[in-house]
C-alpha cells in the first residue's frame, strides 16, 4: 500500500534554479531545475538539507531538469549525500541530462553515488 505523497515546490533564485519535491514510502525525490551554481548553491543546500531532516534520509536526486553544474553544485551533492548516510540513508541520482552526467562522470560523482536513467530505478535502489 503506497502512503500519499507530499509535495512541494519552490524558486531558490528567480529563473536560476526551482526546487521540486516529493516524498513517498519513505524516499525523497528532490527535482531541482535550471543552473546549479555559485549563485544558488548555498540556498539549494539549505533546503535540501532541511528536506533530509523533515523527511527521509533516502535521498533520489531527479537531475533531469538540471542544465548546469558547477563545482559548487557537486559540493552541496556531496553535503547531502554526508547528511543522508549520518541519516542511515542513501543518496543516489538520476535522469542527468549528457552536459551534467559529464561532469558527474569526470568528478567521480557517477561511480560514487550512481546515476540511474529513471526515478523508478533510483527509488528501487535506495529502499533497498
Amino acid at each position: 500500500m503506497r502512503k500519499a505523497a507530499s509535495t512541494n515546490n519552490e524558486k531558490v533564485d528567480k529563473n536560476m534554479l526551482e526546487i521540486k519535491s516529493e516524498c513517498t514510502d519513505n524516499v525523497l525525490v528532490i527535482a531541482p531545475a535550471g543552473r546549479l551554481d555559485g549563485i544558488t548553491s548555498r540556498e539549494f543546500s539549505e533546503k535540501i538539507i532541511a528536506l533530509i531532516e523533515a523527511n527521509s534520509p533516502r535521498v533520489v536526486l531527479d537531475l533531469a531538469g538540471l542544465n548546469y553544474i558547477s563545482s559548487e553544485g557537486l559540493r552541496v551533492i556531496l553535503t547531502a549525500a554526508k547528511k543522508s548516510k549520518s541519516g542511515g540513508g542513501t543518496l543516489t541520482l538520476c535522469a542527468a541530462q549528457p552536459s551534467v552526467h559529464e561532469v558527474l562522470t569526470i568528478s567521480g560523482f557517477a561511480p560514487m553515488l550512481g546515476v540511474h536513467a529513471t526515478v523508478e530505478a533510483a527509488v528501487s535502489t535506495v529502499r533497498n
